[in-house]
């Protein structure tokens, strides 16, 4: 089955993973014979490893260079790959206490990983001009345990060029939303819609409840929180839309893939607009230029989309040479000419300044990304990935989609869905 749960936290992680994986070796190599003199009396190597598209290894094999020429002695020791297998080959090295010292990590890692003593702490890595809401997402009680490498947001992708000519604007509310998938129908084709069916879009129901203000439905202390009304609330408002034929067709709705040139309805305009992360943009752009536009996920009593981390970077407790690992982290974070060089290959730099010095360079994507993370800055939430595998919950999200796609296919009911999964949280502890 499809799993849509899943976009929730690597979101624009795994857009810009394209590439295939690649070897470690590199323009940046230990020197033949050894390294040199670090002006310290050191010689080191750090190990380094990280995920992305192509863009992003050369801009940081870029920016690795330049660290070593400033730095002498101090070299690099990369790994590059895809996303895909990167978080069993570095679970696989954690186990073997064989982790870089220098590691790309996730927010849908990140508590699993703090909280079982496998990252360093990072506190005392300068952070006055990176967002306090950003950072919160690297810290765990109290601690900063991941340097967040990109500013990245939740809301929503729409098709400008479409609505325009319909006249009409994104919906701002979760009310404007559903009555805009009534009211738009009768205006558009057979087969095109407002939006897919969000029945089993874990995503998008978390920002439903956290704009009634109850909250993430799941959180790091590894506890049940989905509110039974709201959840119940949510269902019931797409189980209309369907029985009304005003959202896609289950069939349709699963076979529903981002960003993907055949199979993503958005391209296709089969809907109008969808969940989307800031960093994703440039991705859906790519495949329908100067159509697309970004804006907020729809509100309620309160804002429904976060701030997040487009990804960090933490490193091993188990280094050696853990302090030369911070010091590096903070010149790639917080100086301008690691800014200059890496752009936005992992999204808009976290730190305001370097992100002002490169706005004149901004292309209009990146400046389209900006403005949805301003706005989700306001009064969005702090993502909050929840509490990783620990517990049970890796079962419970792979069976949460079962169950609701199981509703929206007409196969149990709502409430029968609201059983089962109060039933599978008994199992989480």
């Amino acid at each position: 089955m499809r799993k849509s749960w899943h976009r929730l936290a690597t979101g624009a992680a795994a857009v810009l993973s394209l590439s295939l994986i690649l070897s470690a070796c590199s323009g940046v190599k230990k020197e033949e014979g050894g390294s040199a003199d670090s002006g310290n009396g050191k010689s080191i190597t750090l190990r380094i490893m990280w995920w992305g598209s192509q863009a992003r290894h050369d801009a940081t094999l870029k920016a690795l260079d330049l660290y070593s020429e400033k730095h002498p002695g101090i070299t690099f020791e990369p790994e590059y790959q895809s996303f895909d297998g990167y978080q069993d080959k570095l679970s696989t090295q954690s186990a073997g206490k064989n982790t870089p010292d220098i590691f790309q990590m996730d927010a849908a890692w990140f508590n699993d990983w703090a909280s079982s003593g496998r990252l360093e702490d990072l506190s005392s890595i300068p952070t006055d001009k990176i967002d306090k809401v950003l950072l919160e997402t690297g810290t765990y009680q109290g601690k900063l345990y991941a340097m967040p490498l990109g500013n990245n947001a939740w809301g929503m992708v729409y098709n400008k060029t479409m609505m325009d000519s319909l006249g009409i604007q994104p919906p701002k509310t979760w009310d404007e939303f559903f009555a805009m998938a009534r009211d738009l129908k009768p205006r558009l084709a057979k087969d095109q819609y407002l939006t897919r069916d969000l029945t089993a879009d874990g995503a998008s129901y978390m920002s439903y409840q956290l704009s009634m203000g109850k909250g993430f439905s799941m959180s790091k202390d590894g506890k049940f929180h989905y509110d039974e009304a709201t959840w119940k609330d949510w269902m019931n408002q797409w189980a209309e839309l369907r029985k009304e034929q005003l959202v896609t067709p289950p069939d349709v709705t699963v076979s529903d893939k981002g960003q993907d040139a055949q199979m993503d309805l958005l391209i296709q305009e089969k809907i109008l607009l969808r969940g989307a992360h800031a960093a994703e943009f440039g991705g859906t752009d790519a495949l329908k230029p100067g159509v697309m536009a970004l804006t907020t996920q729809p509100r309620a009593t309160q804002a429904s989309g976060w701030l997040k981390a487009s990804m960090y970077w933490s490193v091993s407790p188990n280094s050696q040479y853990k302090e030369e690992a911070k010091e590096f982290i903070d010149w790639f974070v917080n100086s301008e000419e690691a800014g200059e060089i890496l752009g936005t290959s992992r999204g808009i730099p976290v730190n305001k300044s370097v992100a002002d010095a490169l706005q004149p360079k901004f292309t209009d994507v990146d400046k389209s990304s900006l403005g949805l993370i301003n706005e989700v800055s306001k009064d969005g939430a702090a993502f909050d990935p929840g509490p990783g595998n620990k517990g049970g919950w890796a079962n419970f999200t792979k069976e949460y989609d079962n169950i609701t796609q199981s509703i929206m296919f007409g196969k149990i009911s709502i409430d029968e869905g609201w059983n089962q999964i109060v039933k599978l949280s008994q199992s989480l502890e």
